[in-house]
Formats: C-alpha cells, sequence, structure tokens
C-alpha cells in the first residue's frame, strides 16, 4: 500500500488497531480496553473480553453520548494527556464489574456490561471534570467549579465539599505541573472506607501571569496564563482530608521542605495515607505515611542528579510496601516488611523492571526488560515464602541491613528469545492478565493470561457481534522493513540502540538520502522491537531512508545512562547522534551529503543544536522547539539543570539561540500558534536571532494549533510540507 499523508492522517485508519487503556475488571472477569474505530482515526470504542473465553465484543462505539466543544480546561487536561482522539476517551470500572463509568463532554455515565445501556448520573446543565468513584462504589466524586462534590449514586444527592474554589484556587484537580511533568492526574482520592477524601487545593497566585497570544483563522486572542517559568514560583498546593458528609477539611503537613512537590498520593488497605514528596531540586523523594495524627518515613530515595518519578508503589494487605529503586543502577523491584523497615530486593529476572502492573500479597505482575533494553516482557513474581541470604541494595545514608529476597521463580509471558514489545494490565487477586504484544512486522495482537500460563495463546475469531482483533495477516503491509542494531557510545560499555528503514523502492547500487528523526530527550525511548510508526513508512516510500537512535539521556536504561545529561543539555545527546551519523557513513547505500535531520518538542530542540554543532546535515526540520530553557517549566527543567540562579553556565551552554551563527544548513520551522507547553516565544525569540544572524530560513505555523499538532488537517499539511522540504533540499 502506497502511504499519503492523507492516507495516514484521514477519517479512516490505516494500521491495524492497537488496544489502549487497558484494564481487568475487579473480579476478574472481563478485560477492557479502547480501540480506534474502523471507520474513525480520531474515535475510540470500548471494548470487552471475556477472560474465560477469550471472545471480545464492542460495548460502546463512543457514538452513544452527544458530543460538545470541550471547554479550555478541558481541552488544555486532554493535550496534558496527549489524548488527542474523541468517543471514549476515558473509562473506570465500577467494584461491581456490572458497570463502567465513562465520562464524557463534562457528563458522568454509567453503562451496564451486561447489555451497554447507558445511564447519566451528573445533573443536566453542569460541566464536571475530575470524577473518581468511590472504593466501594457508592459515589461519585467530581470537581465543578474548581470545587469538589460527591454524588451518591443511589438517589443522585449531591454534597458540595469544598467552597473556595476560583479565580486562582482550584480545589480537587492535579495542577499544570502534575499533569504536564510529573504524570499525576488526580487531585483527589478516596479512603478505602468512602468516609473521608484527601484532596489538594492549588493556589497559583504566586506564578506571574504572563499573556499568551493566540492565533486562529478568527484571529489573535490573548490568553492569561501563569506558566511556572524555570527559576520561578510555584503553585501552592496544600493537602486536605475532608468527610464525605461534608464540614471543615483538615490541613496536613505533607511536605518535608516549604518548596516539595506532591508527587504522588495513596491509601493503603488499613486507612492510613501515603504521599511521596519530592524536594524541589529532584534529589530527594520520600514516601511518608500519616497515622493517627503522626507522619512517619516509609522510605527515602536520594540521587545526586535526580530521583525519577514512578506509579510502582503499591501497599499490600498485610502492611508489606513494593518499590522500584534505582540504587543500584538499574530500576530493581524492592519489598519491605512494613513502614521504615530496610527494602529487599525481589527477584522478577529482569534486568530493569518498568511497571509494576498490580500487586496482592501473594504474587507481583510486571514489565520489564531482560537483556535487550528494545524488547519488554511481563513477568509474574510470587511474594509468599520469602527466605535465603539477603542481598544488599546501597542504601543512601544510613546503611541498613535488608531483608532476605523472595527466592521462589517467576513466570514469564512470553520467549525471551522473541524480539517482541509488550504492555498490559493485570489483577493479582484473580491472577489474569490483558496484554497486548507487537513485534517490527507484526502489528498488535491480544493476548489473555492465568497464573501458570508459560506461553499465552492469542485470541481466537470469535462469529458474529463477538469480534477479536484482526489477525497480522490484514495487518498492512510493510514495504520497508527495519533493521536494529547498537553502536559504542564511547563511554565504557555503554552501546546506543538504532532502528534503520531502508527506503522504498531500494537499489543497493545506489547511493539514497537518510533522514534522521530524532527525540534525543529523556522520558522517552524510540527504539522498540514493535509494529513501527507509519510515519517511518510515510518517508521510507517516499524515497527516504530513516534512522532512529536512543542517545545517553533517553528512558529505560540504567540510571548512569540517563544521568549524562545532568546539568547541560544538548552536548552528549547531540555527540551520540553524531556517532550515528558517522555509522551511516559507513553503509554503502547511504549518501552522506543528503542526510537530513528532523524531530519535535525536544527533537526540535535537538534538530537544532546538531546543525548548530556539525556541518554533517544537508537540512533540517525543527518543529515546536526549546530554545532558550529559561523559558520552560520548572518541574522539567530544573530536574536536569537545577534553576538559572544556581546553574546559569549549564543554561547558557544547553541554548539554542547563542549557536544560531554556526547554523548554515537549510533550515524549516513548524509551530503550533496556539501552543501552551513550549511557547510559541521559543519559535519567536529564534526568528529573531536567525534574522538578525542573516540566516535564512522557512517558516510555517499553524493557527489554533497546540503543541501536538495532531488535528488530522494540520498533520496532513504539515508532513507534506516535510516531505515537500526534503525532497528540495535533499536532492542528488
Amino acid at each position: 500500500m502506497k502511504l499519503t499523508p492523507e492516507a495516514l492522517f484521514g477519517r479512516t485508519p490505516v494500521a491495524p488497531p492497537t488496544p489502549s487503556s487497558l484494564e481487568v475488571s475487579p473480579d476478574g472477569r472481563f478485560g477492557s480496553y479502547l480501540r480506534r474505530a474502523d471507520d474513525d482515526r480520531e474515535r475510540l470504542e470500548l471494548w470487552l473480553v471475556d477472560m474465560a473465553s477469550a471472545e471480545t465484543w464492542r460495548l460502546l462505539a463512543g457514538t452513544e453520548t452527544a458530543a460538545e466543544e470541550s471547554t479550555e480546561e478541558e481541552a488544555a487536561e486532554r493535550e496534558r494527556r496527549r489524548m488527542f482522539a474523541h468517543g471514549v476517551t476515558a473509562y473506570e470500572w465500577h467494584p461491581d464489574s456490572d458497570h463502567i463509568l465513562v465520562p464524557s463532554s463534562g457528563t458522568a455515565f454509567l453503562v451496564s456490561v451486561a447489555d451497554g445501556t447507558l445511564r447519566r448520573i451528573t445533573p443536566p446543565d453542569t460541566r464536571q471534570s475530575g470524577f473518581r468513584l468511590s472504593p466501594k462504589g457508592t459515589f461519585l466524586s467530581f470537581v465543578r467549579d474548581s470545587n469538589l462534590f460527591v454524588l451518591r449514586l443511589a438517589d443522585g444527592v449531591e454534597t458540595r465539599l469544598t467552597h473556595d474554589g476560583g479565580g486562582t484556587v482550584t480545589n480537587g484537580l492535579a495542577e499544570f505541573i502534575a499533569q504536564e511533568e510529573m504524570g499525576r492526574f488526580d487531585g483527589h482520592w478516596w479512603t478505602p472506607d468512602e468516609n473521608a477524601i484527601a484532596f489538594a487545593r492549588v493556589d497559583v497566585a504566586a506564578i506571574p501571569e504572563i499573556h499568551r497570544h493566540e492565533v486562529d483563522a478568527r484571529g489573535i486572542r490573548v490568553i492569561p496564563q501563569r506558566y511556572p517559568h524555570a527559576g520561578g514560583p510555584n503553585a501552592e498546593v496544600r493537602l486536605g482530608l475532608i468527610e464525605t458528609a461534608g464540614g471543615e477539611p483538615r490541613w496536613l503537613e505533607w511536605a518535608l521542605a516549604e518548596d516539595d512537590y506532591l508527587a504522588r498520593v495513596d491509601f493503603a488497605p488499613d486507612g492510613a495515607l501515603h504521599v511521596q514528596a519530592q524536594s524541589r531540586d529532584q534529589k530527594r523523594l520520600t514516601l511518608r505515611r500519616f497515622e493517627d495524627g503522626e507522619w512517619r518515613e516509609v522510605l527515602t530515595e536520594q540521587s545526586a542528579t535526580w530521583v525519577n518519578l514512578h506509579d510502582n508503589v503499591r501497599l499490600l494487605e498485610d502492611g508489606r510496601v513494593l518499590w522500584t529503586s534505582e540504587r543500584e543502577g538499574s530500576a530493581q523491584l524492592c519489598i519491605a516488611a512494613q513502614a521504615g523497615d530496610p527494602l529487599a530486593p525481589v527477584d522478577a529476572r529482569l534486568r530493569r523492571v518498568d511497571r509494576v502492573l498490580d500487586a496482592n500479597v501473594d504474587c507481583v505482575w510486571v514489565e520489564g526488560s531482560v537483556d535487550d533494553p528494545t524488547c519488554r516482557h511481563i513477568v509474574r513474581v510470587p511474594l509468599s515464602g520469602a527466605q535465603g541470604e539477603p542481598r544488599v541494595l546501597p542504601e543512601p545514608v544510613p546503611r541498613r541491613r535488608l531483608l532476605p529476597p523472595v527466592p521462589r521463580p517467576p513466570s514469564r509471558l512470553s520467549n525471551q528469545q522473541l524480539g517482541v514489545w509488550l504492555f498490559g494490565a493485570a489483577n493479582a487477586k484473580a491472577d489474569r492478565c490483558l496484554m497486548v504484544q507487537s513485534a517490527p512486522t507484526e502489528p498488535s495482537m491480544l493476548f489473555v493470561s492465568c497464573a501458570g500460563d508459560e506461553h499465552p495463546q492469542p485470541w481466537p475469531t470469535a462469529p458474529g457481534r463477538r469480534v477479536s482483533m484482526p489477525p497480522p495477516r490484514r495487518a498492512m503491509d510493510l514495504s520497508a522493513k527495519a533493521s536494529f542494531g547498537a553502536i559504542a557510545s564511547g563511554v565504557s560499555s555503554l552501546q546506543l540502540h538504532y532502528r534503520l528503514t531502508k527506503p522504498t523502492p531500494f537499489n543497493p547500487n545506489k547511493r539514497h538520502p537518510v533522514v534522521l528523526h530524532v527525540y534525543g530527550g529523556p522520558g522517552a525511548q524510540r527504539v522498540r522491537k514493535e509494529f513501527p510508526p507509519l510515519t517511518v513508512q510515510l518517508f521510507a516510500q517516499a524515497g527516504f531512508g530513516v534512522f532512529e537512535l536512543d542517545n545517553r539521556g533517553s528512558a529505560n536504561r540504567e540510571k548512569a545512562f540517563e544521568d549524562a545529561i545532568h546539568g547541560r543539555l544538548g552536548h552528549v545527546e547531540v555527540e551520540d547522534q553524531l556517532r550515528g551519523v558517522a555509522f551511516l557513513h559507513g553503509q554503502s547505500w547511504v549518501d552522506p551529503d543528503r542526510i537530513g535531520i528532523f524531530g519535535h518538542s525536544y527533537g526540535g530542540y535537538m534538530v537544532l543544536m546538531c546543525l548548530a554543532s556539525s556541518h554533517a546535515f544537508a537540512a533540517g526540520v525543527s518543529v515546536a522547539p526549546v530554545t532558550d530553557w529559561t523559558l520552560y517549566d520548572t518541574h522539567y527543567t530544573e530536574r536536569y539543570l537545577g534553576t538559572p540562579e544556581d546553574n546559569p553556565e549549564g543554561y547558557r551552554d544547553s541554548a539554542v539561540l547563542p549557536r544560531v551563527p554556526n547554523i548554515d544548513a537549510p533550515l524549516l520551522l513548524m509551530h503550533g500558534m496556539a501552543d501552551d507547553n513550549v511557547l510559541f516565544t521559543h519559535t519567536t525569540a529564534l526568528m529573531k536571532a536567525l534574522q538578525d544572524a542573516g540566516k535564512p530560513f522557512e517558516l510555517m505555523t499553524y493557527p489554533g494549533a497546540k503543541h501536538a499538532m495532531q488535528d488530522s488537517k494540520v498533520a496532513i499539511h504539515r508532513h507534506h510540507y516535510i516531505l515537500s522540504f526534503f525532497r528540495r533540499t535533499l536532492a542528488s
């Protein structure tokens, strides 16, 4: 199939559907997931699978509720979540496993698992957000007009819990920094007995208000925004505990220092509140337990660079605490007998544990890599019967004796020898897992696994309404196949993994142009043994080889691999990408004079830094780039650079603007004119610097587009423009 931007980003999807938002029902009977509709690339449907028979059926098509235009707040949260579709975009299982909560356009619905009927449960003519079902399913909590409410499902009676929301104050929602950089979207949390709710009260008054100009097709709007620039103040985040019946909140002194971040909040099965307090410099992360009016330290992670946040804490019913720690250099699964006890390693037979899917007192299901970081597996690890000699993990001071590790062998749910990528969801109590597996030449396949299944079987095709995922033979043929490999990083034994896709049609006797498709930033991994993004096929079918390389600083590797960027950005990353260019020069089919580079966001920043550091590139396309790190937000920027006051040299050395005079290759800039993440100011500052230096460049801006620029018409236009630009600049 010949790919075009219209085919790739148009309404009818050309790629096989990839399940997302996987869940297993509380009782383990059903699995659930979202997938794109066969007739609409931008509409998500809710599907169920019987975990015993592996039969599947569509529960909601995503057209059952009237879709209303999102409010600015709802659109902003969708941007934070990188959710660009419509239809069923989120859901939550009711504890009875017979119903599912589905929010849509500020309204909450309960859908029956038995027949798919919908019941509206929030009042008409109202708009809410932050929906959460209570642990027993008695109540629904949500935020309306910046205040927290609870609604009793049996009779629809509402109780307003807070009254001071409005202006700069919101109650029960996560602040911008928590959503955008910390991966925390919850702003309130139920106690297990449903008698109270912990909630975040956010006041952004301390953050100076800027006026961002959003340009769309109808004109220019001036949008006031309190954007927390690096080195500046953050929002004030208080943590309150309030009874479900109402009353005054009890304010908890959750922080260890005045400028701590409220990173995570959880309740243990015994009702004790737990918070993760992260220091402003992110070198300390402390899990604290609040019980009987007192705070107690459960554990603390410390680092000379930064401590990565994760969602892997599990507070077990017997008091044990599961955690992942990078103290030994790579994230490992650990357990403590109770709060304050030392951590002991749990042998998951993985070199790195990326995610804890679910856990109970008997077992834990995890995702991670064995030897090859470009592959991911799912493992069920027993937690009972711990014995044997302890293996000591390096502790932050003071060093403590560790508990014995768990010796029983884990069960891996895929063949280690297969080059595959898995992700999934599990219910540890039911001992069942729903997972997705893909490979470089095979699209996503769904699997159901129960405890003891070493090699889960793919789902059978079922007749009638109960429809399985399309088998691989129905997938779009890949005309360009990728090869994987690794090159030396120049540091010790660290390797840099790459994916190289040849152009199609390919003539081994000719020299071909290559586009280096770069991201290069922390928190991301581009090279994975999965079904590749079809944008790679788009470039390959347009006659360009595509080279992708995960440089130092990228995710899912040893901590030292990430730490290399600390204190100065855009240096070791560029060095590693240039090693990739040197590797390309050694390929007989690559034309060394026709190598281009393309990237978005941090990738756009990398394009500019690469062009300013080397003449190895014949052209570059930079989309929504950061150009001055003092203009980016606190949590992300300070994690790697500290504050501008503490590290002025690092900020100066990491900036694009001083290097503009070194950029000589043809350059195309693209930016959304309503970007509220990497503000359009970054590109306007770059434009001025390029003009002052007498450097020609091309510019394409998109009115009304946010940072991701995922609107269908925008995506079609910008990919046509990018391909056209590279055809002109990389012509033979």
